[in-house]
């Protein structure tokens, strides 16, 4: 039996969590309501961008990794690659974070 939690759960108390630390957070793509791959995208006051993706290990372990960041010479490439993601799978969830120190609630995500 698969101990997750449902994805649209998930982003639910992220958004929260956000959002009761004074951040702004909110769901840039809406995907599968509870097996869909989530995406996060972190940045600070609307800037420095970073993506991170939940990732299956060797052990079993699906942590969240770097996989991008954007780039300040074209930012455009960045929501360009996030454009293409979505349209590759229709069950992506891509939720923004903007607050300092974002990662803090990456690392919630542990699953």
């Amino acid at each position: 039996m698969d101990d997750r939690l449902p994805a649209h759960v998930e982003i639910g108390a992220l958004i929260r969590a956000v959002q009761a630390a004074g951040g702004f957070a909110t769901v840039l793509a809406k995907g599968e309501r509870d097996a869909g791959t989530i995406l996060i995208v972190t940045m600070e006051n609307g800037a420095n961008a970073k993506l991170y993706e939940r990732m299956p290990s060797l052990d079993g372990e699906r942590k969240f990794s770097l996989t991008r960041a954007q780039d300040a010479e074209n930012p455009w490439e960045f929501n360009d690659y996030l454009t293409k993601r979505r349209n590759q799978d229709g069950d992506i969830w891509i939720v923004e974070l903007d607050i300092a120190d974002a990662e803090r609630f990456v690392a919630l995500q542990h699953k």
